[in-house]
């Protein structure tokens, strides 16, 4: 890994460069596996390259904004943000758009998914309760308040009903809890506690049930529940080595639903192949190295916390959809990041990734200070009481 730190001169630069990369990917992707449905939907067979384009925009903006602004100032708009979620999670339930069975969507005059916010809200609520805790090193416990948060926002999630959503966002929490130093007991029982949760929300429907036996047996039901598993079995096989070519995969010709979506990389492997795969496999594996390093450069426990949530949130996504589309897990509509289309869960990728990248920024920053003050001893006083001021500052 150490030559791959010489490629770029800073981490934050391989994050940016990793990002693009894996958007222009998706980009192609997308439309490759989408104009075939946009043609005959919406009679435009740019329609959802056109969106896709549109959203990354937004999310670049949302990207750069957050990459400069000081994190320590997001704990301020905690509240309003959750209060914002909630409600347009609640809203969701009365206004939203229906789609396959469940209510995801509001419309803003665009189509907007809450849950997708909510995955943000509760690593920002979480990172800003326990990062200070952290740094002076107190007790961390789920009785605490970040914990409650993340499961009324999965609660509510799992009424539209979206199970894949409400895993990542207690997930993402409970990792970061794990990060903070919580005890061995809690974390046992956490562990227990979930895993029959799990399964009760599993089997308290009739159709998770049945995913979860299409999944073990997938050709059993190749003609009912566990038909898309099939198909993108046979599309990733189909590909090989080197893949059929952009745009000559046939899974997209109505044979593949979510074709774009949450089955984006079937599709991306039956046309790039083998190769294609492993492509984007890297550069996520990539994108968790360099994500790592920004989190142990961070100058606190805030930065620290918030650049890990924000690889977990994006890298974890990855891991879950590509096992999805696999067959390694069952099928729970979790997207691919980057690689599949979905606005809203664009904009908060990028947005998650513009957080890392102020982490690093910041991080960066002080490693640069720091042989300045070293040779010159008044002014690396002068700096550490800056430093400390600042700290308590931030604790009052």
């Amino acid at each position: 890994m150490s030559r791959l730190s010489k490629l770029w001169r800073s981490s934050t630069e391989a994050v940016i460069c990793i990002t693009l990369l894996l958007f222009m990917i998706g980009t192609v992707n997308i439309f490759s596996a989408s104009f075939v449905e946009a043609g005959q939907r919406m009679g435009d067979g740019y329609y959802y390259l056109k969106r896709h384009v549109m959203s990354f925009g937004i999310g670049i903006v949302a990207m750069m904004i957050m990459r400069r602004i000081d994190y320590h100032r997001l704990n301020r708009l905690l509240f309003p943000l959750l209060v914002l979620t909630v409600g347009l999670l609640i809203a969701v339930h009365f206004i939203g758009i229906e789609v396959n069975g469940a209510r995801r969507w509001v419309n803003l005059g665009f189509q907007f998914q809450p849950s997708e916010l909510a995955k943000l809200t509760g690593l920002l609520v979480t990172a800003g309760f326990l990062g200070p805790l952290l740094d002076r090193n107190r007790r961390v416990t789920l009785l605490s308040a970040p914990f409650y948060v993340a499961v009324l926002l999965g609660a509510i999630v799992l009424k539209q009903p979206d199970m894949g959503t409400a895993v990542i966002i207690v997930g993402v929490c409970l990792v970061l809890y794990m990060i903070a130093g919580l005890p061995k007991q809690q974390m046992l029982v956490l562990l227990g506690g979930g895993a029959a949760l799990f399964a009760y929300a599993t089997y308290a429907a009739s159709y998770r049930a049945e995913r979860i036996a299409a999944w073990i047996h997938p050709w059993d039901y190749q003609l009912g529940i566990g038909y898309q598993t099939v198909q993108g079995l046979l599309a990733i096989g189909s590909g090989g080595f080197w893949g059929t070519g952009l745009g000559m995969g046939s899974s997209k010709f109505n044979y593949l639903p979510e074709a774009h979506t949450d089955f984006a990389f079937a599709v991306l492997c039956q046309e790039m192949g083998f190769i294609g795969a492993l492509a984007v496999l890297c550069l996520m594996a990539l994108l968790a190295y360099y994500g790592g390093k920004i989190a142990l450069k961070a100058p606190d426990g805030l930065g620290k916390l918030l650049a890990i949530g924000g690889i977990v949130l994006v890298v974890g996504q990855a891991s879950i959809n590509i096992a999805m589309v696999s067959g390694l897990f069952p099928v729970v509509g979790v997207p691919l990041p980057f690689i599949s289309f979905g606005g809203t869960s664009l904009i908060v990728n990028l947005t998650a990734i513009g957080i890392i990248l102020n982490v690093g920024r910041q991080g960066d920053n002080t490693v640069t200070q720091q042989p300045v003050a070293e040779s010159d001893p008044s002014r690396s006083t002068r700096l550490k009481l800056a430093r400390q001021t600042r700290t308590l500052n931030r604790i009052k």
